[in-house]
Parts: structure tokens; C-alpha cells; sequence
């Protein structure tokens, strides 16, 4: 459910209710890759009113996040005010590793407690795992002993909600099978390039919020440059990133664009005073090349020795 709320500036910015009763602005920063990831957070932050910023141990920019929240909230930005989201990284996806996990990432952060914590892949690695794996590095977890983990931090409050990254519909039914905290949040891959449909539809059943990644595309994917999103930002005087930030949102998912640069960090969250025409967004949504960017092979792909030969059982053959 989307609701509109009023920053202490005046300014409108979307967010959506949680399971929890929680809120999760609407636009977040991903800090994925990032160059800069502290200026690029105190900028998003106190220059471009960003409240939701999204990082990962396995980034490997966590200091940097945490030293640009930590000069944000000294300018004098509540930290209450703030959405922070971390992930468990699959090293870590052990029941005597996920608290431990959790520990390091607050400490990198600066914080004494996250708003959202994420499995960040539904698979085991094992620690200094080759790229792709060998035999062995790869593996299934103790699916109930890790996510009753996570439960435990939602009740000691050192994270207001749990989700997950990366599922597919037959790992988040196997999950709801289990939890008694359902996931608030189950973040993925999702742009007009790949929507992501079976996944969005299972998380709407269960109440799960979407927050979506890599909403601008990538390299392999232009979505910028796409000629229906050209001819849909030309004709509503925005910019091509804005309007696939805007349609992520319309369609009813939080979303987190990543960008090093400070103009396009405050331009991709100019979104909340307008909207794209409902058969210009049709367009985008049927913008026919569908292609899944980030596909995991790279990290749990062993086609000799298994036990994920194919990017198709990483994905249980949803694809």
C-alpha cells in the first residue's frame, strides 16, 4: 500500500507501509558499486532529501555509508527519520553466523540498528569461494535455523524488519512455510527490461512489499536509451532515469538507483509531482526484451560439479 507523507521541508515523498506498519520511502540510494559511497550518501541525504539508503557486507562500502550517515545525522538529521537497509551476505548464511553478520554491519554503519535486514541470496558459500565455484563451495542452508536467526533480531531490536533478495516463488513459499516474522520485504531485479512478473505477483499475495534493483538497467540492458522511454521522457520533459524511477513506483514497488553523480542522485528522486500517462506506462510495460542482468551464474553456477549446473536451477527453472 503507497501513502504520501510530508518531509519536515514540505516536500512530498512517497513511502509504503510494511507488513510491520513500518514505512519504507519510496526512493532509496543503492550504494552497489559505488565509487563514493560517503559523499554520495551525505549528498543524497541532506542536499536531495533520499530518507532510504541501501547497502550490503558485500559491497565492501559499508565504512563509507556508515561515515556519510554518521556526518548526515551530526548536520542534524534524526536518525529516526532514516531507512537503512543492509544483507546477510551467503558466507554468513549459518545459525551461529547471522547474528555475528549482523554485529559487524552496525559497527561498520555506525548505527544500533538496521530498518531492514535481507538474505541477500538463497544460497550457502563457502568462506573465499571461487568465482565461478568449485566443488563443494556452494550449498543448500538450514533454511528454519537461519531465518529464526533472523527473528531474533527483530525481537531484541537490532532490526526493525527481515526479508529476503533474490528469490524465486518456490524459495519464498518454502520460507513462508516456516517463519513466524514473515519477510516484510523481498527485494529483486526488476526495470521495464525484466519485470520480474511472477515474483511481483507472489510477493502482492502474501502482502510483501517489492523493493526493486537496478531500476535504470544496466550496461547489458539500456534502458536510458531504450527508444519508448526516450520518446515518453521527451514528451513529459523529464529525464530518461526519471521516468523509469517513476515507473518502478507506479507500479507499486519501492526502488533504489545508484549513481555516484550529485545532479542525478537529486534529479531521481524528482518524481512525487507527476506521473506517466497510463498509455505511456503501458508502453514501457510492454517493451518486449526481457533479459535478467544480475543471473547469479557468476557466484553459484558449477556446471560439472553442481549443485546449480545452469542459471535455470538457480532460478527453479522460473525463468
Amino acid at each position: 500500500m503507497a501513502q504520501m507523507t510530508i518531509d519536515p521541508q514540505g516536500e512530498k515523498i512517497e513511502s509504503f507501509v510494511l507488513l510491520s506498519g513500518h514505512k519504507i520511502p519510496a526512493i532509496g540510494l543503492g550504494t552497489w558499486r559505488a565509487h563514493n559511497a560517503r559523499d554520495s550518501v551525505f549528498t543524497a541525504i541532506l542536499e536531495a532529501g533520499y530518507r532510504h539508503v541501501d547497502t550490503a557486507a558485500e559491497y565492501g562500502v559499508q565504512d563509507e555509508v556508515g561515515h556519510g550517515i554518521k556526518a548526515a545525522i551530526h548536520t542534524g538529521v534524526e536518525r529516526s527519520t532514516l531507512f537503512i537497509t543492509s544483507k546477510l551476505w551467503c558466507c554468513d548464511l549459518s545459525t551461529e553466523r547471522v547474528r555475528p553478520a549482523l554485529m559487524k554491519t552496525l559497527n561498520e554503519l555506525q548505527l544500533d540498528y538496521l530498518d531492514l535486514y535481507l538474505i541477500h541470496w538463497p544460497f550457502r558459500l563457502k568462506d573465499g569461494a571461487s568465482r565461478p565455484p568449485k566443488a563443494g563451495e556452494v550449498s543448500d542452508f538450514d533454511w528454519e535455523g537461519v531465518w529464526i536467526e533472523m527473528e531474533k533480531l527483530v525481537k531484541d531490536k537490532l532490526v526493525r524488519d527481515i526479508g529476503v533478495c533474490n528469490f524465486t516463488v518456490k524459495k519464498l513459499n518454502k520460507l513462508l512455510d516456516i517463519a513466524e516474522i514473515m519477510p516484510s520485504v523481498c527485494q529483486m531485479e526488476m526495470h521495464p527490461g525484466w519485470r520480474n512478473e511472477k515474483m511481483l505477483e507472489a510477493c502482492k499475495k502474501n502482502n510483501i512489499h517489492v523493493t526493486a534493483y537496478s531500476p535504470l538497467g544496466s550496461r547489458e540492458v539500456d534502458l536510458i536509451h531504450h527508444p519508448v522511454v526516450e520518446r515518453v521522457a521527451g514528451k513529459l520533459n523529464k529525464t530518461a532515469g526519471q521516468v523509469l524511477v517513476r515507473w518502478a513506483i507506479q507500479r507499486g514497488t519501492s526502488t533504489i538507483p545508484k549513481s555516484d553523480h550529485s545532479e542525478r542522485i537529486k534529479e531521481n528522486i524528482k518524481v512525487f509531482s507527476w506521473e506517466i500517462p497510463e498509455k505511456d506506462f503501458q508502453a514501457i510495460c510492454d517493451i518486449p526484451d526481457q533479459m535478467r542482468v544480475l543471473d547469479g551464474e557468476e557466484l553459484f553456477v558449477n556446471k560439472s560439479d553442481g549443485p546449480y549446473k545452469s542459471v535455470a536451477d538457480i532460478w527453479d527453472h522460473e525463468i
